[in-house]
């Protein structure tokens, strides 16, 4: 997994910027106020989460590794892909986000563009114990996230590859209550070797 990028900025477009790392340029999408912090041939660093799909592999940039976490939270929600966990960030900031979360505030959720009054009642169903779980300062809660961020990203590379949504979360989940593993890569072979059985 790409969990940061750091090197001089290339380019800024709109939705993204391109980071040199190591003489490759990566293109990172990111919120405008990531993208507005950002200066041509400045080194930056950006903490990040790759999103693997079957014809891509895309990289979502932050500023700082909170965001990058509460991006994968949202990921994990139904009928929230990345960009649309990207909306949410560009529009709420995590605070904001968190307190809309755990107070119930679907009218500040719904401020977000492709989400509606049920899609911010799910997100407060689902997110409001791991957002506060999140806010404690307790070091468990910060595996649970990094595991929530591998469990999102394993589940989209499923779906990438035309495995249905529930097999792909129950294999996903299996494996990661099984060992606990934390590396995208181990976690997306042994969801693989399940769901291959299955078939």
């Amino acid at each position: 997994m790409i969990s940061s990028v750091r090197g001089p900025v290339l380019s800024i477009g709109l939705d993204h910027a391109v980071i040199e790392v190591g003489g490759v340029g990566f293109a990172v999408l990111a919120t405008p106020t990531t993208l507005a912090g950002l200066r041509r041939g400045d080194e930056a660093q950006l903490f990040t989460a790759l999103i693997v799909r079957e014809d891509s592999l895309t990289l979502f940039g932050f500023t700082d590794p909170d965001a990058r976490q509460l991006f994968g939270l949202l990921l994990t929600v139904s009928g929230i892909g990345p960009k649309i966990a990207l909306a949410t960030l560009a529009v709420l900031e995590p605070d904001k986000l968190r307190a809309a979360l755990s107070e119930g505030n679907t009218a500040m959720l719904t401020q977000v563009p492709g989400i509606g009054t049920k899609g911010a009642q799910r997100l407060i169903v689902e997110l409001r114990d791991k957002v506060g779980a999140l806010t404690s300062g307790t070091p468990g809660p910060e595996v649970s996230a990094d595991a929530e961020l591998v469990r999102a990203q394993v589940t989209e590379a499923l779906l990438g590859l035309g495995f249905a949504a529930k097999a792909a979360e129950q294999a996903v989940d299996a494996v990661l209550a099984k060992d606990g593993a934390r590396d995208t890569a181990a976690v997306l072979r042994q969801a693989l070797t399940s769901l291959g059985r299955k078939r």
